[in-house]
Formats: structure tokens, C-alpha cells, sequence
């Protein structure tokens, strides 16, 4: 059965509205075990439901996969990147100011289209790397310190730069083990590449856990209502984020994914009464430009 073009946009948009639930679901679980211990919730408790996702998907779907030179090295590089992007968001908050380090992160979709040409030879073509730039500028300019100190803060900066790098890399990566499967659908080969990721995430965050603060760990388990809602929530994500990436290149979808971003401003705006500011309105207006440009070209 031939799928409809447009059917990445529907699973990264998706994936974006749910990773926005995540997020809330996530604060309320940093309040009883801290931002550290929560940070690495998303990839314990999202593990046994991508495992029932995966068999679930293997009994549908017939085939036998088969997997090409390279599937390791990607898998590897996808799920390291991605923890070593969330250690260095953790580290940032210790040491300097979030705000700042959050808006450096979302040149992600710039640091994508480089990779994915580069690594990838994923060329998103000329409309696509406007649309990127556009994206990119809007999700800044929302994302942005109120008190300007972005621009004084270098240190900062170089904290959200590297990890949206390690954000970027582990889209590339998790894009380059999905299609080194062979055998089996999108849907499986994506699934596949989810299970395989989070076991590699989950070894390395106990053990994180163990040796460096136990404690969490436990509050973990014992906020396990909270935790395993979390990691529900973060397990539908990943999943419709990896079946975007079968089908589509790091860059479009990293790039529509930015919508997270507007999906995480209604709700701010909604709960927080919060007035916009012109300059938020400017980075709606790119970031809808944008997004209209990558799904017309």
C-alpha cells in the first residue's frame, strides 16, 4: 500500500503535541525527585511500553529484519548523542542561565540539515534550507531572554549550541539505523530502532543512577504513578518521532517539529495568562512561514 505524501507531517505533528504532554507531565515529577533524575525518567519508564510496542509490531508484520553494516554504529550514535545533549542541558542549569541555554538548542534544525548532508548526503534542497533558517530564527526569537542577556552570555551560548549538536546528531543517527534495516516495513524497522535505542539509554541511566545519586532513583520507583505516566507519554513520542524519520530527512522533520515549540507557548499563554510580546508574534509569523514553505516544496 502506497502511503499519502504528507504522511510525516501527520506523525511528526503529532509526535510534537504529545512530547508538549510529556513535558508537563515531566514538571510535576522534577518537584519530587529533582530535574536530573527526571531528565532520565523519560528513557526507563518509556521502556517497557516501546517493548510492547515492538512485539506487538513484529506479530503484525510478517517480516524478518535483517540489518546492514552500520546499523550498530548508527544506533550508538543516535542514543549517545541524545543522552550527552540532555547531560549537557543538565550541566547548564547548574551552572548558567537555562533560558539562554534553551534558546541556543533550537539551532538544532540548522545543525541537522549540516549533518544529515554531510553524514546522511541528505540534501534538503534550496526552498528546505530557507524553511530551516526561517524556523530556526522564529523558535530563537520566542525562545529568547526577555532581559537580552543572550548575547552577553557567551558561555551560555556555547552550552546551547553543543546541545543542539548532540540533539541534531541523534536525529541523524537514529535516521541512519532505521534505514539500515532491511526485511521489514517502516513501521517495524522504526519500532525496532526505538526498542533497541531506549535499552541503550535505559543501561546507561541506571547506571548514571547508581553511581551518582541513588536517592533519585529510588524517588523514582516511589513516584511511580507520575513516572509511569511520563514514560507513556514519552514512549508514544518517540515512536511517532521515529516513524517520521522512516519516512522523511532529520531536517524536514526536526524542522516541522518545531511546532512544539508554539504547541508549549499556547499552554503557557492558556495557564499563565501571559501577555505576547510583539517579539514572540514576529517568531510565530517566520516559524509559520517556514513551516508552509517545507510542506509545499
Amino acid at each position: 500500500m502506497t502511503l499519502p505524501s504528507y504522511t510525516w507531517v501527520l506523525f511528526t505533528v503529532a509526535a510534537a503535541a504529545t512530547q508538549t504532554a510529556r513535558n508537563a507531565m515531566q514538571r510535576g515529577l522534577t518537584s519530587k525527585v529533582g530535574v536530573a533524575a527526571a531528565s532520565w525518567a523519560r528513557f526507563i519508564f518509556a521502556l517497557p511500553f516501546a517493548l510492547a510496542f515492538l512485539c506487538a509490531v513484529l506479530a503484525l508484520d510478517g517480516g524478518h529484519p535483517v540489518t546492514r553494516d552500520g546499523f550498530t554504529a548508527w544506533l550508538l550514535v543516535g542514543s549517545v548523542s541524545q543522552m550527552a545533549a540532555t547531560a549537557t542541558m543538565l550541566l547548564a542549569m547548574r551552572e548558567r542561565s537555562f533560558v539562554t541555554v534553551i534558546a541556543y538548542t533550537k539551532t538544532e534544525p540548522l545543525q541537522v540539515a549540516a549533518f544529515s548532508l554531510i553524514f546522511l548526503a541528505d540534501p534538503l534542497g534550496g526552498l528546505g534550507l530557507v524553511a530551516v533558517f526561517l524556523g530556526t530564527a522564529g523558535v530563537m526569537a520566542m525562545s529568547w531572554p526577555r532581559d537580552g542577556s543572550a548575547v552577553r552570555d557567551a558561555h551560555s551560548a556555547a552550552w546551547g549550541i553543543a546541545a543542539g549538536a548532540g540533539f541534531a546528531m541523534a536525529a541523524v543517527g537514529y535516521r541512519g539505523a532505521i534505514t539500515h534495516l532491511d526485511g521489514v516495513s517502516f513501521v517495524c524497522a522504526a519500532t525496532l530502532t526505538l526498542g533497541a535505542t531506549l535499552c541503550i539509554q535505559t543501561a546507561l541511566s541506571v547506571v548514571w543512577l547508581v553511581l551518582m545519586n541513588r536517592a533519585a532513583l529510588r524517588g523514582l520507583f516511589a513516584a511511580w504513578h507520575e513516572s509511569v505516566s511520563a514514560g507513556l507519554a514519552g514512549a508514544i513520542a518517540s515512536e511517532l518521532w521515529f516513524l517520521a524519520l522512516a519516512l522523511q530527512t532529520p531536517a524536514a522533520v526536526r524542522t516541522l517539529g518545531l511546532v512544539e515549540v508554539v504547541f508549549a507557548q499556547l499552554v503557557s499563554w492558556r495557564l499563565l495568562r501571559e501577555r505576547i510580546s510583539r517579539r514572540e508574534v514576529t517568531g510565530l509569523a517566520l516559524l509559520g512561514v517556514a513551516l508552509v514553505i517545507l510542506l509545499r516544496r
